[in-house]
Order: C-alpha cells, then sequence, then structure tokens
C-alpha cells in the first residue's frame, strides 16, 4: 500500500501512448491494473501459456511483480506491453504489445486476454493495433510471436495476422514455436 503524499508532492507517471481501437483502449499500466492482472494470472488454462513456470499465479506479491515487470519494461525500455481496457466497460480485458527483454529471441508483439473477455476477437484487434504502433515506431523489418505448440487459439490469431511459423526456440525449459509478422507482408494486410 502507498503511503499518503504530502500537500504539494507529486510522484512520477508514465505518460505512455494511448492507443484506441473501435472496440479497446491499449494504454499504459497504472496501479489499478494489478489486481485485475493477477486474477487473468490465477486462471490455468491464462497460466499455462503466459506465466514463467506455466503455473497459476496464486500469491498476491507474485502477481504485483508480474504487473512491476510490465510496467517496468516501459520504464526501461520506453515500450511494453499495453493494458487492455474493453472501451464499454472500462475493465481490464488483457495485455498486448511489444516484448525484448535481454535474451528474448527477438522483437515480440504478444498478447494475453482475460478468459472471461476471449472469443470476441480482442487478442487479434488489440495486436493489430500494436503491430501498427510498433512498425510506426521502430525500424524493423519483423516481429515476432513466441507461442506454445498446444495454444491453438495464438496460433489462430498470428494466422489472422499474416504471421508464420519459421523456427522453434526454448522458453523457460519447454518448446515453443517462433512466429514471424514481417513488415513489407503487413503494409498490405486489411484489417
Amino acid at each position: 500500500m502507498i503511503a499518503p503524499l504530502k500537500p504539494a508532492a507529486a510522484l512520477a507517471h508514465i505518460h505512455g501512448p494511448v492507443i484506441e481501437t473501435e472496440r479497446l483502449l491499449l494504454r499504459p499500466w497504472r496501479g489499478g491494473d494489478i489486481a485485475p492482472n493477477t486474477a487473468m494470472l490465477s486462471d490455468p488454462g491464462t497460466a499455462r501459456f503466459i506465466t514463467a513456470d506455466g503455473k497459476p499465479v496464486t500469491d498476491a506479491l507474485v502477481g504485483w511483480r508480474n504487473a512491476a515487470i510490465m510496467a517496468g519494461h516501459w520504464v526501461l525500455y520506453g515500450a511494453g506491453m499495453f493494458v487492455v481496457e474493453e472501451k464499454a466497460s472500462g475493465k481490464f480485458t488483457g495485455r498486448v504489445g511489444p516484448w525484448f527483454p535481454p535474451g528474448w529471441p527477438g522483437f515480440e508483439v504478444g498478447w494475453g486476454i482475460a478468459a472471461e473477455f476471449r472469443g470476441k476477437g480482442y487478442a487479434l484487434e488489440a495486436a493489430q493495433a500494436s503491430i501498427d504502433w510498433v512498425f510506426a515506431t521502430f525500424e524493423i523489418d519483423q516481429i515476432i510471436h513466441c507461442i506454445d505448440r498446444e495454444n491453438v487459439a495464438s496460433q489462430g490469431v498470428a494466422r489472422r495476422l499474416g504471421a508464420s511459423k519459421v523456427h522453434e526456440t526454448d522458453l523457460f525449459g519447454h518448446a515453443a514455436d517462433v512466429w514471424v509478422t514481417r513488415r513489407d507482408r503487413w503494409s498490405g494486410l486489411t484489417h
């Protein structure tokens, strides 16, 4: 819990980009995102594919650390996964965006959507907006998507993004496929 501020004291706030799509806002992280991010990661079906150990997050401190890593990526590199917020409800829907910590197999745009919001096309909508932003912001020719071989839903998103599977990598001790979205093919993709 944060302590009360003294009068006239101010804390630092990250003012990253906000991307608006038809149904979503992609925005910087806030303290209020910790609990819903932790709840998303507590779902075994979600955790299986996006936590480092594949296990659900059951501890508030572990959830806080995960959100701190996501928000810290922005502080350290000026970019990172956006919080995805459903415009109609204002609810935390998931996280989507760039991810490129040291030792990662490439510049990734990844996605994780909370179970209650799956099946609505939010991963695709947010990933398209994020890829548009990445290609407009960074001088890179390709973006990767690391996807567990059993994650059929994410494979479907990658296909709809026009990505193709190019090789395998080891992530946290297990095999994952690396899919690639290329700038030269992306510019012609109809959203």
